[in-house]
């Protein structure tokens, strides 16, 4: 069955997204523990470069893929049940690699495998929040429980300096405290929106059904460039700002935590401009924006001022074109399939965001130059904003028509 949207009269909505938004953050930064911590790994535990690199993308690749079933979960059961559950789940490997989980390559993949439970969270929030808004203000509130994503920038700014000052266990046994009193309020305040479409296929069905929505397909690709794209500017940057352009270590990290800021900002904005232009206008603009400035960059201007403004504006773009893709997931998807599209959604992003670091290694590598790199993401662009005018929109005036 399907009921309305509940009303937005009271400050609930507001209550249950603000909750939902920091559960994403917390669990994020848990998600996000090991990857500060890599060259101190390699050097305590004598790692080779590809074993630092697996005990870094375990947790990711396991985050990324887990979302699928906890979206198809948050369908049946909500969210409600789902973020104290994620949440307390997530403490386990936590404490595991803190106390007796870095002493060895096999103890630190086995606790990042189950880290990466807290990397599925994002599943949980989209459909939950989804439900509290009515159509035309669930981009907004879609996108500013994506700005919880920067949990990920607590782990980077915290991480090893709690290690140095306070022993290697610290961050970890800290996150876990934060974790459970989190999950707590949750099982406490946390409540469904009045109303909510609650699956009752089975899961391989449901998950059957997502499969055939045209939503789903178009969403992925979407996503895996948007999403896909943050992600690996954020691992990749500061390594091409030393290589390309010289800079110390410290300084092109600094220019890297700006990209990211930027773009977590401009995440909600993205959901914003969605409930006033609607979401097909504002992909096409952010994607046409990537290509312009990933065709700049592949020329390899200086990087005052020419290069700042392009991958800033990349930044944003990528932001807001990730805010944009899930406004696009809530206002299209069945109600009853949120959930499980979000996985599959989420899940692409998650993965898209590995093959342009390899690849623009690779091409250095090979050419001594990131130009032909940049230029393949300018083209990807040029090819989702044709995607974007005409199967999206399609998708979106065929839909609108039926209702």
């Amino acid at each position: 069955m399907t009921n309305a949207p509940p009303t937005t009269a009271s400050h609930r909505p507001a209550l249950m997204l603000g909750l939902a938004t920091l559960g994403f953050a917390v669990n994020f930064w848990a998600w996000a523990l090991l990857s500060p911590l890599g060259p101190r790994f390699k050097e305590l535990l004598g790692l080779t470069a590809a074993q630092q690199a697996l005990v870094v993308a375990v947790p990711v690749i396991v985050g990324s893929l887990g979302r699928i079933p906890v979206g198809a979960l948050t369908d049946r059961f909500g969210g409600r049940v789902m973020f104290p559950l994620i949440s307390a789940a997530t403490i386990v490997p936590v404490l595991f690699i803190g106390v007796a989980g870095q002493t060895s390559l096999a103890a630190l993949l086995a606790g990042g495998f189950f880290l990466g439970i807290g990397g599925t969270v994002f599943a949980v929030g989209v459909p939950f929040v989804s439900a509290w808004f009515p159509p035309h203000r669930r981009g907004l509130a879609v996108g500013i429980f994506g700005a919880g994503m920067g949990g990920t920038a607590i782990s980077a700014l915290t991480t090893v300096p709690l290690v140095r000052t306070s022993g290697a266990a610290v961050p970890f046994l800290l996150t876990a405290v934060v974790l459970a009193v989190y999950a707590v309020v949750a099982w406490l305040v946390l409540r469904d929106a009045p109303g909510r479409t609650v699956a009752t296929q089975p899961l391989t069905a449901r998950m059957a059904a997502t499969l055939k929505l045209s939503i789903t397909w178009q969403a992925c690709v979407l996503y895996a460039v948007a999403f896909g794209g943050y992600v690996a500017f954020s691992v990749y940057l500061p390594a091409y700002l030393q290589t390309g352009y010289g800079l110390e270590q410290a300084d092109a990290a600094n220019r890297m935590a700006g990209f990211v800021l930027l773009a977590v900002l401009a995440r909600p904005v993205g959901g914003w401009l969605s409930d006033r232009i609607g979401p097909v206008p504002v992909l096409a603009g952010v994607f046409l924006l990537i290509a312009v400035m990933a065709g700049v960059q592949a020329l390899t201007p200086g990087l005052m001022p020419v290069g700042t403004i392009a991958f800033l504006s990349m930044a944003a773009a990528l932001g807001a074109g990730s805010g944009a893709t899930f406004a696009l997931v809530a206002r299209v998807a069945p109600a009853d399939k949120v959930g499980s599209v979000t996985g599959l959604v989420g899940a692409a992003g998650g993965l898209g965001g590995f093959v342009p670091p390899l690849l623009m290694g690779f091409l250095y590598g090979q050419l001594g130059s990131y130009g032909l790199g940049l230029a393949l993401l300018a083209i990807t662009a040029v090819t989702l904003v044709v995607m974007t005018v005409t199967a999206v929109r399609a998708l979106t005036a065929g839909l609108a028509h039926a209702r």
